[in-house]
Order: structure tokens, then sequence, then C-alpha cells
């Protein structure tokens, strides 16, 4: 039986992912698309994932109407060494997504924007547990890259849509299905060439059909052999 608030949840990510491609179209391949797409979700993944979990603990506290995006950095600094042992990594406020975003038409120097705030993310979780899973996290989202345009202004521009299309996305409801995001971006560039990869790419209902396939009329699996990986 079909899932059809999933199905639903899912055409939903894919026209939000699709209008993007439209405002990047011939400025980015698929796979440039598909690093600033991702990094771009784990940026606002990751701060709203810090925000939710200052707030609810504020909350629980009895602070009813606290909101961490609308501290000063100043005032979350005291915070900041303890966050690290729980969280593993930290953002002041003025860099969390929402604010970036927020202010993002009005930056004349949104790419350096960014680019300070991933580095200051990396930074942060260096000498802590999660140091390793941060370390280079952004080093696929170029914000200088003239594929983004040839001026400054125009990087801007496209780095401002890139930013709002990711606000608009309703991941908050798709968050705890199984919509894989970097599966759809890569079945979208999966028939180019080259390094879009799309060679080595096997969409996952190919995968489940074949497996099915080979299992027919089997209990017991002794070996697998994948030819893409041979």
């Amino acid at each position: 039986m079909v899932d059809t608030k999933k199905e639903q949840e899912r055409e939903e990510l894919h026209r939000a992912i699709w209008a993007i491609a439209d405002e990047l179209r011939g400025a980015v391949d698929g796979w440039d698309f598909k690093n600033y797409v991702l990094g771009t979700m784990f940026y606002r993944y990751i701060s709203e994932n810090l925000t939710g979990y200052i707030n609810a603990g504020e909350q629980a506290a009895g602070n009813s109407d606290f909101d961490y995006a609308k501290m000063s950095d100043t005032e979350t600094e005291e915070a900041r060494e303890g966050l690290m042992e729980e969280k593993g990594f930290f953002i002041l406020p003025s860099e969390l997504f929402c604010n970036v975003n927020e202010r993002a038409d009005s930056d004349e120097n949104l790419n350096e924007t960014l680019e300070r705030v991933f580095i200051h993310i990396e930074n942060s979780a260096k000498g802590s547990l999660s140091e390793s899973s941060f370390a280079g996290l952004f080093d696929d989202f170029d914000v200088n890259s003239n594929k983004l345009g040839a001026t400054v202004g125009k990087r801007n521009e496209r780095l401002a849509k890139l930013l709002h299309g990711i606000a608009a996305m309703n991941l908050g409801d798709v968050k705890d299905h199984d919509i894989d995001a970097y599966e759809y971006l890569m079945t979208m560039y999966a028939s180019g060439a080259g390094k879009s990869g799309g060679e080595f790419f096997t969409p996952s209902d190919v995968s489940v059909l074949l497996t099915r396939l080979g299992t027919v009329g089997k209990t017991e699996i002794n070996k697998v052999y994948d030819e893409a990986v041979a």
C-alpha cells in the first residue's frame, strides 16, 4: 500500500530542490550543485539542532520565551565551553542559518560571511571528540567560485537564492522519514557523464528490485557480488 503522506513529502522536497536547480541553472554542474545544496542543508540542520537543544533546556527551566537565535553573541560566549562538551560544536547566534539567511539580500559580503561562518563552525569542534567529523566539512562549498558568477555581486545573488531555497524547504516534516535528499540529488544528475558519478550510481528502487529477483526462493545467502564495485 502506498504511503500517501510520505510520497507527498517526497514530492515537496523534490520540487524545492528543482526550484533551487532552476535558480542556479547554467552556473554550476550537477556535482557542484549537489555540494552546495547538501552543504547548505547541513548548515541549516546543525543550526536548528543547536538552537532547539538550547531552547528546550531553557524552556524546561521555566524560561518559556527564550530564543537562542535572538540572543547577542556576547551573551552566549560564556556558554560556549559547556555546549562544546554537550554537542561537540558551537555556533554564535549571529552565525545561525536563520540569521544569515535573513540578512542575505542586504549583505554585500555574503560570500565572506558564509566562508567565515563555516570556518568558525569547523574550528569550534577542534579539541573535541567531534573534531574529525567537522574537519574540512565545508571544503567543497566554494563561496568564491566563478561558477556562481563572474562578479562578487552575482555570486552573492546566487548564494542568497540558495539560502532562501533551503530555508523554504519543509524539512521539519520530512526529517523522520526515509527521504534521502542526497540520493535524490544523485538521481537528478545520474544521466550525466564525468565527475557527476552517474555511471557509478544505482537508484535504490533498482537495487531493491535486483535484490528481490536474486533472492527468489532462497532462505539463505552466502555471498553477494556487486559488479559496480568489482
